[in-house]
């Protein structure tokens, strides 16, 4: 194991970034993804610019709504 490198972070990606490319890798608008989750959509666009912190609640009701774990959300890095 000794002859191995570990890894550069190459790109920082915030929350908000995440939670867009993961909403549109699955093809869904802020209007859609707001009825899946009962979020706002104003809301998911304040998320999606970093204006707004997630949140636990919403972190959990985006996954659930995107099929991915919460952390994937909240840590994207």
């Amino acid at each position: 194991m000794k002859d191995f490198r570990r890894a550069k972070k190459t790109v920082e990606v915030s929350v908000g970034e995440s939670v867009r490319v993961i909403r549109e890798l699955q093809e869904l608008s802020q209007s859609k993804l707001a009825e899946l989750t009962g979020i706002a959509q104003s809301t998911l666009s304040a998320i999606e610019n970093d204006r707004v912190n997630l949140g636990i609640e919403r972190a959990k009701a985006l996954a659930r709504a995107l099929r991915r774990h919460p952390a994937v959300l909240v840590f994207p890095g």
